[in-house]
């Protein structure tokens, strides 16, 4: 399959992304505003919590997404790292993974692409999956062969039927009820290897 980088996917690009024995993430595209790129949800206290990576000042519309560097004037490996801790430290499965996880929040990556490829592997790794991960070398047009899911999954608008998950446990269902299609990190931290089955579209 073939698909943007994203921060943390949500669960409708994993859900996707397990139907297909390998993943190309699109290197070549330009930057765009408003994505998963350098965002993710996670279920936080007061709701949905939008995560946001700073990237450096730039036009990055104009700037190759392999190009993208991230900013660091601002404390934001902390601040993620203490809303993940806020929203995730009853979770069933905070702890097992909390360790491994905080280092991706001390280590500073250069680079929004590389960043979110060393997250994506973790997951993926975590999950037990095989799948081969790789950049592509050019610009991928729209006729290529292999199922192209650019474009597809965005913040602004609807998860398509097909990767719209079960519901599973989650840390303030009470307070506010199944919120659907947040980061891979709010399934992972609330379900461990059980993932693999509603990432299946299976109910547990």
């Amino acid at each position: 399959m073939l698909i943007e980088t994203a921060y943390f996917p949500p669960v409708s690009w994993m859900a996707c992304a397990k139907n297909h024995s390998s993943i190309r993430l699109e290197a070549w595209e330009h930057y765009q505003k408003g994505s998963w790129r350098n965002r993710c949800h996670i279920a936080g206290p007061n709701g949905m919590q939008r995560l946001s990576i700073p990237l450096k000042k730039g036009k990055h519309q104009q700037t190759l997404i392999r190009q993208v560097e991230i900013s660091y004037d601002e404390p934001w490996q902390t601040n993620h790292w203490r809303s993940i801790c806020t929203a995730y430290g009853n979770a069933p499965y905070f702890e097992h993974y909390a360790p491994a996880l905080e280092q991706f929040y001390i280590q500073k990556t250069p680079l929004l692409f590389d960043f979110n490829l060393q997250l994506l592997e973790w997951v993926l790794k975590q999950l037990g999956w095989k799948q081969a991960i790789q950049s592509t070398e050019q610009f991928e047009l729209e006729h290529q062969s292999e199922p192209d899911f650019r474009g597809i999954f965005n913040p602004n608008k609807p998860v398509p039927t097909s990767w719209q998950t079960p519901h599973y446990p989650q840390v303030f269902t009470e307070r506010f009820g199944f919120q659907a299609n947040l980061s891979v990190l709010d399934l992972l931290l609330c379900s461990g290897k059980q993932s693999n089955f509603i990432l299946t579209l299976e109910d547990v």
